[in-house]
């Protein structure tokens, strides 16, 4: 395959990508121990199991077209956002725990907020319309 026909691929792929669901883990390590937090975030609940549209098999229908997921933006966005969450509650429940000062996770919190804030605006900004640009 050539450069330019995997780019094509590349492209092609990219552009029909529908994203159905975001996962985000994180695990704070303290002084009491590890406090875990882990946050999924699916899209019009499709199944992500392979088992849709088995009934159908062998009908001419795409049921693939049928999914609603995200589009490649959408699915960016929706990562920064549940990845802010988990972050935040991993913080705020190592916090809770005793593993961690209140101050410092007050501390973290805060930061994190203003960097997923950052993020954004660099991901999307003015004249950034799309991810990895």
């Amino acid at each position: 395959m050539s450069n330019d026909e995997l780019r094509a691929l590349v492209s092609r792929v990219k552009a029909g990508l529908k994203i159905t669901k975001v996962v985000a883990t994180r695990s704070v390590k303290g002084r009491g121990g590890d406090t875990f937090v882990g946050f999924s975030a699916a899209w019009n609940s499709v199944q992500e199991d392979g088992g849709q549209g088995l009934v159908n098999a062998g009908d001419d229908s795409d049921e693939g077209d049928n999914l609603n997921g995200m589009t490649m933006q959408e699915g960016v966005v929706a990562s920064i956002l549940i990845a802010r969450e988990a972050d935040i509650a991993a913080y705020r429940n190592a916090a809770a725990g005793g593993n961690i000062s209140q101050s410092h996770a007050d501390a973290a919190v805060m930061a994190i907020k203003n960097n997923y804030s950052k993020l954004l605006v660099s991901a999307f900004g003015a004249g950034n319309d799309a991810p990895h640009k």
